[in-house]
């Protein structure tokens, strides 16, 4: 019955329910908007140095506060408006569309409050690098690299392929996406890690079982920190462009490579075919690496970093296409039967359970 259904689709969102209840319990929600109300509406605000931070943090918990009691109360009013209408199939037919209103507001509103993180709301960069084993590895970089464009255009996301190195026979050796939307850095910033890929090889002839390894770098395109970089640490070199652009990849030397001499640190780009566009991105890059050197390094001093190779044992998650489906994230055992959905862009229950892994919250 349809009662029945509708009584089921919100006793599934209950967990969410819990998720944000406990979040918005913890970072006190309630009292912390009111003290910044308080502040802001004070009437020297316009001196406290802090003005600018205040009223983007009172913005942010005025939306997640009103969207909090609006679901809370719409949860409540649409349970008693089911069984009062538990008999009428017309006026339970509009009620679906409410019971699916508010799971999308819970969905966003959950994912909000997971993205607490002022880097979270930054666009980043997302650079992919093939493992070792040749081909094999090339070939699934490029499934990487389409996964992630998939998601993007799922997500409503602008992803700007801004360099691409191919490989020798089929794939790429690395490639790098310059992701602008709300929250992307903060939704990507756990695909940051080792992919490791088991399957056929498409490639062998004796149709055996291969393993593949490529890494997921993602940084933010502002760093926690201002990063000074000195002209003369620089050196620039332009080339020509490969790969897709028609005529004019062969006609200029619009791609830009910069390599900041002190750190080793190089990045490129190509996507534009304006060799002044192409640097003025690629010293985006430089700084995002830059910064997160700068964190790492600091981070490694408290002893929090461990630096991983891109093999066997050090991979986040693994996608498994034979001999059965599935894919599983190994930092919260997360698993999806069905990996064709996940290579299309299905990220984000993966990227959701990671979320509330890393803010301590488990759904009951």
């Amino acid at each position: 019955m349809l009662v029945d259904e509708l009584k089921e689709q919100l006793k599934k969102m209950e967990p969410d329910i819990i998720i944000i209840k406990s979040y918005a319990e913890r970072t006190h929600l309630e009292e912390r908007f009111h003290t910044l109300e308080e502040s802001a509406q004070a009437g020297d605000f316009w001196q406290n140095p802090q003005q600018a931070a205040i009223s983007k943090e009172l913005r942010t918990l005025r939306a997640q506060r009103e969207s909090y009691h609006s679901i809370m109360n719409t949860q409540k009013e649409l349970s008693e408006i089911i069984d009062l209408f538990a008999h009428d199939d017309n006026e339970l037919q509009n009620i679906t569309r409410d019971i699916d209103q508010l799971q999308k507001a819970i969905s966003n509103l959950k994912i909000a409050m997971l993205l607490s993180n002022p880097q979270d709301s930054s666009n980043c960069f997302l650079s992919i690098n093939a493992g070792a084993g040749g081909t094999e590895s090339q070939d699934w970089a490029q499934i990487l690299l389409r996964m992630y464009l998939r998601f993007c255009e799922k997500e409503g996301f602008s992803a700007e392929l801004v360099d691409e190195q191919n490989g020798e026979e089929a794939g790429i050796k690395s490639a790098t996406l310059y992701i602008k939307g709300e929250n992307t850095y903060g939704l990507l910033k756990n695909e940051h890690g080792v992919h490791r890929l088991v399957r056929i090889s498409p490639f062998d002839s004796n149709k055996r079982r291969h393993t593949s390894f490529a890494a997921v770098l993602v940084t933010p395109e502002e760093p926690t920190m201002h990063v000074e970089i000195d002209p003369k640490d620089l050196r620039i070199d332009t080339y020509r462009a490969s790969g897709a652009g028609g005529q004019h990849v062969n006609k200029t030397d619009s791609a830009v490579r910069i390599t900041h001499i002190p750190t080793n640190t190089v990045v490129q780009c190509q996507s534009q075919r304006s060799q002044t566009q192409n640097k003025a991105t690629a010293m985006k890059m430089l700084i995002a690496k830059l910064g997160e050197k700068i964190d790492e390094e600091r981070q490694a001093q408290r002893g929090a970093v461990e630096k991983k190779k891109i093999e066997w044992g050090s991979q986040i998650r693994s996608y498994v296409l034979h001999p059965y489906k599935m894919v599983k994230d190994h930092r919260t055992d997360h698993e999806s039967p069905q990996p064709d959905l996940v290579l299309d862009g299905d990220l984000m229950p993966f990227i959701e359970a990671q979320l509330i892994a890393s803010t301590g919250q488990q759904p009951t």
